[in-house]
């Protein structure tokens, strides 16, 4: 069997089904560089007490560095620094308040990215749920 390569631009597929938004058989397309630019490209739903991964995408690791403050390490890297926004939430069942504070990628990294959380009294904690996504190109 050949291995070869597909090229297109442009993808574009009939909806026989429909569904309760949209009528069936339209045809519908989708341009490829919005799945290439438009799409999340690493996500992780994530325990920092335990240390714990429970469901990700395009994670290789996540390091627990200290109290509040974990590094999560891309299998597939970003196109490079400043590239590249990080974005998420986090949720203490002990403190509901708890926050995430930021996610730094330190600017200097296209391999990893931390998270910091912090209860309302602004004292590094580690929060049992934690949801991130990024959002920029893959090298």
């Amino acid at each position: 069997m050949a291995n070869g390569t597909i090229a297109f631009d442009t993808l574009t597929t009939s909806d026989s089904k429909g569904t309760a938004n949209l009528s069936a058989n339209v045809e519908r397309s989708i341009d490829t560089t919005y799945i290439l630019h438009g799409v999340c490209k690493q996500w992780t739903c994530f325990n920092q007490e335990t240390p714990e991964v429970f469901n990700s995408f395009n994670l290789s690791s996540m390091t627990d560095r200290t109290t509040g403050k974990t590094q999560h390490n891309f299998a597939s890297v970003m196109t490079g620094q400043k590239l590249y926004s990080v974005s998420g939430m986090t949720l203490d069942e002990g403190e509901s308040q708890a926050v995430m504070d930021g996610c730094d990628n330190d600017y200097t990294d296209a391999t990893k990215y931390e998270v910091n959380t912090f209860s309302t009294d602004n004292t590094a904690r580690d929060c049992d749920h934690g949801y991130t996504m990024v959002q920029g190109e893959l090298a």
